[in-house]
């Protein structure tokens, strides 16, 4: 009985795992199925494209044509045209002072007075002695009439008519000498008034009244004050080799321009506190030799200074005209990018390709920096976004204006040979 039961348990046990084993195996069988359908539909599907990126966007702007004026800059100092140092010609005291100290004085005007009253009894004295020696020669000429009436009577040798031609001769030459001392006496007197010989600012007195001045020559005579003429007024200043070259070389072909002329060079001058270039001259010296331990050479211009504000010492930035007026491109300082050693630009040509080209910069104008080579004035300039564009790939151009984005702050300069102009301004 026992027997019977196991066998009949053991196989029930079989059963029970064929079918386990049988449903394992459909199971395994359905998902290949499945896995076999999905990706027959997979293969049956249209393959997926990944969509290319769209070119990048670029601002372009076509280069401005203006016509501007260039600049080359100085610094210097103003001097006065003339500088007299007021010292006496005559010797005495010092009686009067007849200005202010500092204050504008006329070519003429009295500026000290000294004792005259020497000088006057001098010009007295030489007076006196030119009327004796006119008396002289007033006897001398009737003892000579007199003796000529008896030459023909032979009451008078030929020997004491020649004494007394000699005589009126001498008595005439004394009266010229007297003549001069009195020339001599009354200038002293002159001199006594000492009188500004040029138009211009006054400095302090350097002696009060009472004082004894010696006169005589400038080197020993006692300097009495100084006065300056500031209207015009100079402005001195010194240049490199390089700028005279280049301003030379302007000037010669201005004189070709205007047939062999010499062209007017004018010069504008900015003050220490000033933003504007305000005071207008010219050029009317350079010297006739460098410095050749510095290397520069020393120029002058001349200023209108009607107001006397202008006063020796002070110091100025001069620009100075480089060459004629001219048109020029214009494009934004902004747009100016760097190349190793060159300065280049970025253009977009008529298929939206970009392209490098290499330029050559002038000055800056109000945040445009003026281009001399390289561009053409159809050029579409890259002026924002030249980080997303590269030399022979396409993007996609925004038109703008060069003025409308052109930035104020300071670029820099081109290398080259001969300096550039260190400013330029619109023609007005």
């Amino acid at each position: 009985m026992n027997m019977a039961t196991q066998s009949d348990f053991a196989r029930a046990i079989g059963v029970v795992r064929h079918r386990h084993r049988r449903t394992a195996i459909a199971v395994a069988l359905a998902s290949v199925a499945l896995v076999g359908l999905g990706a027959s539909k997979l293969i049956a599907s249209d393959p997926v494209v990944a969509a290319a990126p769209p070119p990048p966007a670029v601002t372009v702007a076509l280069p401005v044509t203006r016509q501007v004026d260039e600049w080359d800059d100085y610094i210097g100092r103003f001097a006065p045209s003339k500088s007299v140092e007021i010292r006496p010609r005559v010797s005495g005291a010092l009686t009067g002072i007849f200005f202010k100290d500092g204050e504008i004085v006329k070519q003429g005007q009295l500026l000290f007075r000294i004792d005259p009253r020497p000088f006057a009894a001098a010009l007295a004295e030489a007076r006196a002695k030119e009327a004796s020696a006119l008396s002289s020669v007033q006897l001398a000429k009737s003892a000579l009439a007199r003796a000529t009436r008896l030459i023909a009577d032979d009451a008078v040798s030929a020997e004491e008519i020649d004494t007394l031609r000699a005589n009126l001769r001498a008595a005439e030459a004394a009266v010229g000498a007297t003549q001069a001392q009195v020339t001599a006496r009354a200038l002293d007197v002159e001199f006594t008034e000492v009188r500004s010989p040029i138009t211009g600012r006054i400095s302090d007195r350097r002696a009060d009244i009472g004082n004894l001045v010696a006169g005589g020559e400038a080197s020993s005579a006692t300097l009495l004050t100084t006065v300056y003429a500031l209207d015009p007024i100079y402005f001195s200043f010194d240049g490199s080799e390089a700028l005279y070259l280049k301003a030379r070389r302007d000037t010669e072909a201005a004189k070709a321009r205007n047939g062999g002329g010499l062209p007017v060079q004018p010069v504008q001058i900015q003050l220490q506190d000033e933003t504007g270039y305000r005071w207008k001259g010219r050029i009317d010296f350079s010297d006739n030799r460098l410095d050749p331990g510095a290397g520069t050479i020393r120029g002058r211009a001349i200023v209108a200074n009607p107001g006397y504000f202008l006063t020796p010492g002070m110091f100025g930035n001069m620009r100075l005209a480089s060459g004629a007026t001219r048109a020029a491109l214009l494009v934004p300082d902004s747009a100016i990018g760097t190349d190793q050693a060159r300065k280049i630009v970025q253009i977009v040509g008529k298929d939206n390709i970009v392209a490098t080209r290499a330029v050559v910069l002038g000055p800056v104008i109000d945040g445009l920096r003026i281009v001399r080579s390289g561009l053409a004035p159809g050029d579409r300039v890259i002026v924002e976004g030249m980080q997303n564009a590269t030399p022979g790939s396409p993007v996609t151009p925004r038109t703008t204006t060069a003025t409308a984005i052109a930035s104020a702050a300071p670029a820099e300069t081109a290398d080259s040979a001969a300096p550039i102009a260190a400013q330029a301004t619109f023609t007005r």
